[in-house]
């Protein structure tokens, strides 16, 4: 028996009216029963349609479930200190009785600054987000604050990795808002419902209704896979959680979870914190990558030669990432691709700072001589008092700016004598100074969705306060040799049999572009054998590279059965080296069958594999860049195919091309470092002429 019928999660917004258009940073409801998000444009909107749904769901005797993401309650002390009563519902009446909020303005900054007002010092709110308006006692900074009374955090929020303080009412993650503008919400529906709805873990739940507290970002990784194209992040969120819930009740796991929150039941409690690796696997359970279609692949009635820039257009509309995600350091992220989108936690620098070891002081008040304060700030050693006006200090590289320092001049160009320091003629206001967020502020987007991490990302990430990115897993790439011709290498080889140069290729191809290479070994022209590798490896790889067997010979055994067994369509490419390219899908996955001449194999590999890939494992299509050089070569080429030479860059810029067009000359791929790539039409080259180079580091080599 579960305990509740009915399960809606509230995304809620501490903002204005936010238009008829559906957007982000609104409010956004999900049931459950339906999974469809609905968009609400205010808080009187939205606390109307909480009023409709409670209405309807206990007319019909339904139990309902209301998560919202917004903190319930405060730090200990907090609510006792402001309204006498160590009741947290207590701070739900006296917010209700202050909080104005009309759809295009609300009174909440000027609220914080009057509770503010009533404690020593400076705090504990912060974060004014309205440029022209100042507010008497709420700092713009939270390094502004003085007053320590009580905690920076719940009990909850140390234990949920990366939630924000509700002190904070402005900027990436604040929640502070929402606390302010959602709870008199609640605490009037309360009042409508009274006797009908509980608020957890403030009392017991023996009501129809049930007010919990939740944070979608304890799903994050399974969120951003559900997330379908086009859909808002927070429409995203609500639906996955909304569905998590039911699933949990289903399988007698959510009372659990409501126990754990009696821990927190003066300040309140996520719902999930602690059932983090639960919360995941009923959201796995839902969520599953959407496999390619079997006839992805199928050309249209009729085509029989595709040219390169057709086959790459098709490939690129019918790729789709099949790949789940999986939370990381970002120390381990080189090579990984980003899930969602990354925005910058803290700025950097996170407070103004001396670019140079010098003296600083404040410009208004500089003098030729100033007396030298004592002390210093340096880097990780802030001065924490203010610097008296006509004073300057001693300063390094690093150091942030104390209060009272707007300016430093460079050491070398001054004098310190008897406690005083001698400044240079010259000094510009600012000078040798770095602001605060200059580089980058915090809440700004700082890398996105799809992108591929390298070790500088991950450099800009950790300054920015990222410790754990959201990444899809590593595609497995599986690399299957078929031939009887075949044989690994050995020093009584027979003259024929050919040494299987292809496989070693794909599997560091696909370990270089940072997948997991799958060595699913060398098959003979059996097709028994082939159909049992071939079932073996669909269950264990994401997509599968053949090499051989591709065209339609007596032997090519590979195009055969995936003909008669799977769903293949044979392309043939206007390309040279090159030809066919057997694409299929075999179980689920999809099978990459590429020439069997290594040269034909590295280039289709190169050209049509690599971006598929890509989009596969959840990156961008990627398209290779290259530039125009003068030739170093002559050269007739015949109309329509477009022919990829191996070339190499010369010492004075000109770019070579191998001696011989020999497909099977497989030297000449160590010898070069990139193709010249010859369009489909007709053409001759002579030396100086420009022609297309693209290096093979556009191949990601």
């Amino acid at each position: 028996m579960t305990l509740f019928d009915t399960y809606v999660v509230v995304d809620w917004s501490g903002g204005n009216d936010a238009g008829a258009r559906p957007r982000k940073d609104a409010i956004w409801v999900c049931n459950a029963g339906d999974a469809t998000p609905v968009y609400l444009r205010n808080r009187q909107v939205a606390e109307q349609w909480l009023a409709e749904l409670i209405e309807t769901e206990t007319g019909a005797g339904r139990r309902c479930l209301i998560g919202f993401d917004f903190p319930f309650g405060y730090p200990a002390g907090f609510a006792e200190a402001v309204t006498g009563s160590e009741d947290p519902l207590a701070m739900w009446s006296w917010l209700e009785a202050r909080i104005e909020d009309h759809p295009d303005r609300n009174n909440r900054c000027q609220v914080a600054s009057d509770i503010n007002a009533l404690f020593a010092g400076v705090g504990p709110f912060w974060g004014n987000p309205f440029r022209s308006q100042d507010y008497a006692d709420l700092p713009r900074k939270g390094l502004a604050r003085t007053n320590t009374e009580f905690p920076e955090r719940r009990a909850v929020e140390n234990r949920a990795k990366g939630s924000f303080t509700c002190w904070q009412l402005a900027g990436a993650g604040a929640v502070g808002s929402q606390v302010l503008m959602g709870l008199p919400v609640l605490s009037r529906l309360r009042q409508r419902f009274a006797g009908q709805v509980s608020v957890w873990p403030f009392e017991q739940l023996q009501t129809p209704v049930a007010f919990v507290e939740i944070w979608p970002s304890l799903i994050a990784p399974q969120i951003a896979q559900a997330q379908q194209p086009g859909e808002i992040k927070d429409a995203a969120q609500m639906r996955v959680l909304a569905g998590v819930l039911a699933s949990l009740d289903k399988h007698g796991r959510l009372d659990a979870m409501l126990a754990e929150g009696q821990t927190g039941a003066s300040e309140g409690w996520i719902l999930g914190v602690g059932h983090e690796a639960e919360l995941a696997r009923m959201a796995n359970e839902q969520i599953k990558p959407e496999a390619l279609a079997n006839d992805c692949f199928a050309l249209p009635q009729g085509v029989n030669w595709t040219s390169v820039d057709e086959a790459l257009a098709r490939l690129k509309d019918r790729m789709q990432p099949v790949m789940g995600v999986e939370t990381i350091p970002v120390s381990e992220s080189a090579g990984r691709i980003l899930a969602e989108d990354i925005s910058a936690l803290r700025s950097n620098p996170p407070a103004p700072n001396s670019a140079i070891d010098g003296y600083g002081f404040a410009f208004e008040h500089m003098e030729r001589k100033m007396p030298l304060s004592a002390g210093r700030a340096a880097a990780g050693a802030a001065f924490k008092e203010a610097l008296p006006a006509g004073q300057a200090i001693r300063i390094l590289t690093g150091a942030v700016l104390p209060e009272g320092v707007d300016t430093v001049v460079m050491q070398e160009e001054c004098t310190v004598t008897d406690g005083q320091v001698a400044l240079p003629d010259k000094v510009k206001q600012g000078q040798n100074t770095r602001k605060a967020g200059e580089d980058v502020v915090q809440g700004a987007l700082a890398l996105r969705a799809t992108h591929l991490m390298r070790p500088q990302d991950a450099a800009l990430l950790t300054a920015l306060g990222v410790s754990d990115i959201t990444v899809t897993k590593r595609l497995r790439v599986g690399v299957l040799s078929t031939g009887d011709e075949l044989i690994a290498p050995k020093a009584d080889a027979p003259a024929d049999r050919t040494f299987d140069a292809n496989r070693p290729m794909l599997l560091s191809l696909a370990k270089r572009w940072s997948y997991d290479a799958v060595d699913l070994g060398h098959v003979g022209d059996d097709r028994d054998a082939l159909r049992d590798v071939l079932n073996e490896a669909a269950g264990r790889c994401d997509v599968i590279l053949t090499s051989g067997g591709a065209s339609a010979g007596d032997e090519d055994h590979v195009s055969a059965l995936l003909t008669e067994e799977g769903s293949l369509t044979s392309w043939r490419i206007a390309i040279k080296p090159g030809r066919p390219l057997a694409l299929a899908m075999w179980n689920g996955t999809p099978i990459f069958g590429l020439p069997g001449n290594p040269v034909a194999a590295f280039t289709c590999a190169l050209i049509f594999a690599r971006p598929s890939l890509s989009v596969l494992a959840g990156g961008r299509w990627s398209d290779p860049r290259g530039f125009m050089v003068p030739a170093a070569f002559s050269k007739s080429k015949k109309q329509g195919r477009r022919e990829f030479s191996r070339a190499r860059l010369t010492d004075d810029g000109h770019v070579e091309v191998f001696a011989s067009e020999g497909s099977g000359r497989i030297s000449g791929l160590s010898w070069a470092d990139g193709f010249v790539e010859l369009d489909d039409p007709a053409q001759k080259v002579t030396p100086g002429d420009l022609v297309r180079y693209v290096p093979f580091s556009s191949y990601g080599l």
